[in-house]
């Protein structure tokens, strides 16, 4: 009987220790999860100075393509392909013979024509005396009259006659119309050239200053030129980026006026001018333009991973509210600037927008917010 009475505690023992585990575990397995933590990028606007930037190409400022007003054989070329000429400067030479002797003989036929003149000039003052006498009718005198108009009318077309045959001259010499760098040339020594034909003898461009052309949509040209940004200015100012990534040293500015709209496509082009002194900048080379578009003075930012987009293309972010609870919200972000998203609609100050910790929630849960440190307050 002792030996029963001992083994009784320790039997007890075991089954107390049983009974108290099992309500451990059903205590621990009762207890609520933990709100999953979240980084939150807290909203607030701040002025900001907006740019757009659009693809565009270079045109010269003034393009001229050079054509001979005269017919001929080249007998000089006087410039060297790829340099810069002058407004006046002379670039070819047609043969002048022909020409020159179409020159004298007008010159000569003025002569002949002045001397007609003067001769009926003559015979009027000769006449006139004796206009009613038996030696000259009034039908002599109104005669000799009409003659001397005729002669005087044949020394002005004789003038002209001059005059036409002098400038076809000077056009044997052929010139460039405007200053800036030509181009190679079509025709060599000893090639027959003929007035008004198709192909240019070489295409001179003007390259200072130097336009680029940027193409728009027209609701995106509208903003920019109705905007309510504040502007410094009336024109905008225009950086560019050229084909191999590098800034350009100069500024331009955006020509409002110079715009057409493409019916198919719905977009604008919009042309901006640059000085070129150096002629870093040749026609047709692709370029970015950065447009400066005013200061918006309540701009919000938002990080980029705080942003994600519907299948439809629908800006999203999700919230912390004032209960710690996600909420979804739809914005509008139209641009990106650099790693943020500019949100021009949808979020106020103070809002907490999730940017780490995404994948963890959803709406409707119930978060720890702490503020994000990664990014810095736009400014």
């Amino acid at each position: 009987m002792t030996n029963h009475f001992r083994r009784l505690p320790l039997s007890g023992f075991i089954v107390c220790a049983v009974l108290l585990t099992g309500c451990d575990g059903q205590e621990n397995h009762q207890q609520h999860p933990q709100a999953p933590q979240v980084s939150v990028h807290i909203v607030k606007s701040a002025p900001l100075a907006v740019t757009t930037e659009l693809p565009g190409r270079t045109d010269a400022f003034r393009v001229a393509e050079v054509r001979p007003q005269v017919s001929g054989i080249i007998l000089r070329r006087n410039f060297t392909e790829g340099s810069d000429v002058k407004a006046g400067e002379s670039l070819y030479q047609i043969d002048p013979a022909t020409w020159q002797a179409a020159y004298d003989n007008a010159k000569a036929e003025l002569l002949k024509s002045q001397a007609a003149a003067n001769i009926a000039h003559l015979t009027v003052k000769r006449y006139l005396p004796l206009v009613g006498t038996q030696y000259v009718s009034k039908q002599e005198y109104d005669q000799a009259v009409a003659t001397a108009q005729q002669a005087d009318a044949s020394v002005a077309a004789a003038q002209a006659g001059v005059e036409s045959a002098r400038i076809n001259l000077a056009y044997t010499k052929v010139t460039s119309p405007v200053a800036g760098r030509i181009g190679k040339s079509s025709v060599t020594e000893g090639a027959l050239v003929t007035s008004g034909q198709a192909t240019a003898l070489a295409t001179v461009q003007q390259l200072d200053p130097i336009y680029v052309d940027v193409t728009q949509s027209s609701n995106d040209f509208m903003r920019l030129k109705q905007t309510s940004l504040q502007k410094g200015d009336a024109t905008s100012t225009v950086e560019l980026l050229m084909e191999n990534g590098q800034p350009y040293p100069l500024k331009g500015t955006l020509q409002f006026s110079d715009v057409t709209v493409d019916e198919s496509t719905g977009s604008i082009t919009l042309r901006a001018i640059f000085p070129n002194p150096q002629h870093l900048l040749l026609p047709g080379m692709f370029v970015r333009a950065r447009i400066d578009e005013g200061i918006q003075p309540d701009a919000i930012l938002v990080p980029q991973q705080g942003v994600t987009r519907t299948p439809q293309g629908d800006a999203t972010v999700l919230l912390v509210n004032d209960k710690n609870q996600v909420e979804s919200r739809t914005v509008v972000a139209p641009q990106a600037i650099g790693d943020r998203w500019l949100v021009t609609g949808g979020l106020k100050n103070g809002d907490r927008v999730i940017v780490s910790g995404l994948q963890k929630v959803r709406p409707g849960a119930t978060v720890v917010a702490t503020p994000d440190t990664t990014t810095t307050p736009a400014s």
